[in-house]
């Protein structure tokens, strides 16, 4: 390998560095409560659609109950661990929207779970 070859391997594109030191100080002005709610409010959208709550036509489509299992226990994980931290102001709606996705996950279950197994109640406790 020439000098020229190993030099071309140490850098990376132009503006790939800057475009990437551009993102970090951007993501490091955004406040952990905002990241945080952010975040679960993806997950809360996206395990409305795999419930089946999406306004679409095609909803019952893209119901998918295991996915959406697994996107509600990854959001009761989120939001009982966060809420100390991110206080009640910004806790107590994603509870609220947590318990609903919950509870439209065990209307929309075939085979009911047991109190207490159902999707992120080990985090939440028995939903009813």
């Amino acid at each position: 390998m020439s000098t020229s070859d190993s030099n071309s391997l140490d850098h990376e594109p132009a503006g790939t560095g800057a475009g990437v030191s551009q993102q970090i100080r951007d993501i490091s002005e955004v406040p952990a409560v905002e990241v945080i709610t952010t975040g679960a409010v993806h997950l809360m959208s996206a395990a409305a659609v795999k419930v089946g709550l999406a306004d679409d036509p095609e909803a019952e489509e893209l119901k998918d109950l295991d996915e959406a299992r697994k996107l509600i226990t990854a959001l009761a994980g989120l939001v009982t661990a966060a809420a100390p931290e991110i206080g009640s102001q910004h806790a107590g709606p994603l509870r609220d929207g947590l318990r609903s996705l919950q509870l439209a996950f065990r209307e929309a279950s075939l085979i009911p779970d047991e109190p207490g197994k159902g999707p992120g109640e080990k985090f939440t406790g028995p939903v009813n």
